[in-house]
């Protein structure tokens, strides 16, 4: 039994590197394409923000997909919309199909990411499941690191990269295909009104929001951005990967912070640094390539330490059942802020030329700084004794994963005998079959005229 567990799980992380590996790759060099077009940044930001609308929808209304076909044809359904999507882009350079093609990948996506954590919560205990939970982080954040540095190795003008694109989404439909677990039961999360976080932990709703802005923001714009200012493809890579990788850095360091400091501060400062990291990229990071990367490094890794701060504090101030609910409600906030983004910051970059991704994003972290300190100053604060463990949570994906979340004390073991339901049967069976000496009868010589006069016929 644990050797088929450790197999499913391998299988289902390699899906996880996979799928997000391939994602990332073609959602920058839709943007580096984009850019080597001369599009405008507003068309490019209505193009990403198409993305971020699928996905929210995705995460909605996906596992009604699933519960009506099934895990495996739902996720191969998704594949094949990714993989067919990222094909038919390169075929056309109409702005609305492209549009449309965003919106029904960001809806595949977000799918696919159902069906992969909610097998992650079947097979998760309460012994494994914080295990699980960051490797599932790190694996994510790996891959998406990988897909950035992929662009590099290909030419974002030519047909070619958009059917690698493909070819990595397809691929991850083979590890999950190939797994013997039983289909787990998606549950329904409730979700804790707003008006009931606003009242608790508005700095947590307001937060969750930004970071969907910035994130988004990010990943829509960033590759225009560098194409802009002139970096070459490869560059560019490092320039992306190496913005993508610095949250792995940052999240050990900052958690030993959150779990021994006022939390309130933390979001505090982390937006302070971004809002000096943002003005560094455009006042110094045309100095030095390096100069340029280590900003942005240092900005993407407090832009991706936002959320996890925000669910955070607001669980801080949530009873231990609502956890999950309170984490759901975070996610749409997160999900609005993220169809925001592009369109704010592709406005910003029309009306300041490149540099104004990061004036307008330096603007947002000003603001939640500054209505993070105001919240502080009116409100009692959570004592850092009672304040609940940090755990950096995910949030490029659909949200199923909340339920792994170490704080939840609501989590309910799931047997393995549930998980792999025709175990038993299958040893029996083969457990027969060692037992049994099987011979066959010799033929008769009656028989073997018989069957010489069939064949004759």
């Amino acid at each position: 039994m644990i050797k088929r567990l450790v197999i499913s799980l391998s299988s289902l992380i390699f899906s996880v590197f996979l799928l997000m590996g391939g994602n990332t790759f073609v959602m920058t060099l839709l943007g580096v394409n984009l850019g080597l077009k001369a599009v405008e940044p507003t068309l490019i930001g209505s193009i990403m923000v198409c993305y971020s609308v699928g996905f929210v929808l995705g995460s909605l209304y996906g596992p009604r997909v699933i519960k009506r076909v099934g895990h495996i044809r739902a996720f191969a359904v998704f594949s094949a919309f990714l993989a067919s999507s990222t094909l038919i882009f390169p075929l056309t350079d109409s702005i609305v199909i492209w549009a449309l093609l965003r919106a029904l990948s960001g809806v595949a996506v977000a799918g696919s990411f159902v069906v992969i954590e909610s097998w992650f919560s079947a097979v998760a205990t309460n012994e494994n499941r914080a295990t699980l939970f960051f490797a599932y982080q790190i694996c994510a954040y790996l891959a998406a690191t990988a897909g950035q540095l992929l662009i590099g190795f290909t030419d974002p003008a030519a047909f070619v990269p958009f059917t690698l694109g493909a070819i990595v989404l397809t691929a991850a439909l083979v590890p999950l295909s190939l797994t013997r677990m039983d289909a787990p039961t998606i549950e329904h999360n409730e979700r804790i009104s707003v008006k009931a976080i606003i009242r608790d932990a508005p700095v947590g709703l307001l937060a969750a929001l930004c970071s969907g802005v910035l994130i988004s923001s990010f990943y829509a714009m960033a590759p225009v951005y560098a194409i802009q200012v002139g970096l070459p493809v490869d560059q560019l890579s490092y320039f992306m990967a190496a913005s993508v990788f610095t949250f792995i850095l940052f999240a050990w360091p900052l958690g030993r912070l959150c779990d021994r400091l006022d939390r309130s501060k933390i979001i505090i400062w982390i937006n302070v640094v971004i809002t000096a990291c943002a003005l560094g990229v455009v006042f110094a990071g045309h100095y030095h390539l390096w100069l340029l990367i280590g900003f942005s490094s240092l900005y993407m890794g407090m832009v991706a330490s936002i959320y996890p701060v925000a669910v955070a504090i607001t669980n801080d101030r949530m009873e231990a059942q609502h956890i999950v609910a309170a984490s759901t409600t975070l996610l749409l906030s997160y999900g609005l802020g993220s169809s925001l983004g592009p369109l704010f910051s592709s406005g910003m970059m029309t009306w300041l030329g490149a540099q104004g991704l990061y004036y307008g994003c330096a603007g947002v972290a000003f603001l939640l700084g500054g209505y993070a300190w105001f919240w502080r100053q009116r409100t009692k604060m959570v004592a850092v004794a009672d304040q609940a463990h940090y755990i950096p949570t995910p949030v490029e994906t659909a949200g199923v994963i909340v339920e792994l979340d170490p704080r939840n004390e609501e989590f309910v073991d799931v047997p393995m005998e549930e998980v792999f339901p025709d175990l038993e049967q299958e040893e029996i069976a083969q457990a027969q079959a060692n037992q049994m000496d099987l011979e066959l009868p010799e033929p008769t010589e009656t028989c073997q005229e018989e069957d010489v006069i069939i064949v004759s016929r």
